[in-house]
């Protein structure tokens, strides 16, 4: 099931993607076999009935899938090729920071680039939705939590990041968590192909397959000492060819299954 929030006629609503998702070659995708089906109700903390609309998805404006009530976690270096273009070692168990609720916008909102930075950067990557509340976890166990997943945009202030000895400024500032279009609640997430454009330039082209850490290590690395919520975010790293990005520049990203995230850049 694909669920989306959006906006129709100023009204928040929730709603299921109907239609086949095209291929995605460009960045670019034509949505226009896509529709909702309406629900009546948010169906992450209750249940949801269809009210019986339909809505084409080129009518309405997609927002951010979810808006963590408590938190998003992002993975450091979960790709042996990004820590090497960085610099970094791979690290020997995950390297985890937090962004965060402020930071989360959805497809089409502005990247916002704060004036303390002179170096801001994408990373496209795999985010996951936590569904019930996870503590003490075991890997094997983990997928039983799993509300689904979504695209994401760890937007980072590479320079500000350099230079503090952790990550909250650089990777937590308003509009640095880009999430959307939608959340998969079924995906084979084992070998997914996770890319980005930006203007229509193929920057980065990278699998699942080649995560140091799978996602049941992340849940229970992390469930052993953070009380995982419904809602809460995980983003779980980005592949090699990250690079700056200006105001003016649109970033989109793809992952099969998942659509397109697409956000302009804009100066604060």
């Amino acid at each position: 099931m694909r669920i989306a929030r959006f906006v129709h006629q100023d009204e928040p609503k929730y709603g299921v993607v109907e239609g086949e998702v095209p291929p995605i070659t460009d960045g670019s995708w034509d949505t226009s076999g896509l529709e909702l089906a309406v629900l009546d109700s948010d169906p992450f903390f209750s249940p949801a009935q269809s009210t019986g609309e339909r809505l084409k998805i080129d009518d309405v404006r997609l927002v951010s899938p979810i808006l963590p009530r408590s938190k998003v976690i992002g993975v450091g270096r979960n790709f042996a090729d990004h820590a090497a273009e960085l610099g970094n070692e791979v690290p020997v168990s995950p390297l985890t920071f937090f962004k965060p609720n402020t930071a989360v916008i959805g497809p089409g909102d502005p990247i916002r680039l704060p004036a303390i930075s002179e170096y801001v950067s994408y990373e496209a990557e795999l985010a996951v939705i936590i569904g019930r509340v996870a503590k003490g976890v075991k890997a094997e166990n983990a997928n039983d939590h799993v509300l689904g997943y979504t695209a994401g945009n760890d937007v980072t202030l590479r320079d500000i990041q350099k230079a503090n000895k952790q990550w909250s400024r650089a990777k937590g500032f308003d509009t640095s968590c880009p999430l959307g279009p939608w959340i998969e609640t079924e995906l084979d997430v084992d070998d997914l192909n996770i890319r980005s454009w930006v203007d229509g330039d193929i920057k980065q082209d990278g699998t699942t397959a080649d995560f140091i850490f799978d996602i049941p290590t992340l849940i229970e690395h992390l469930s052993e000492t953070i009380t995982l919520l419904p809602g809460d975010v995980i983003l779980t790293g980005t592949p090699a060819g990250v690079g700056q990005i200006v105001s003016g520049n649109r970033v989109d990203i793809a992952i099969d299954g998942l659509g397109v995230l697409s956000n302009p850049v804009m100066d604060a």
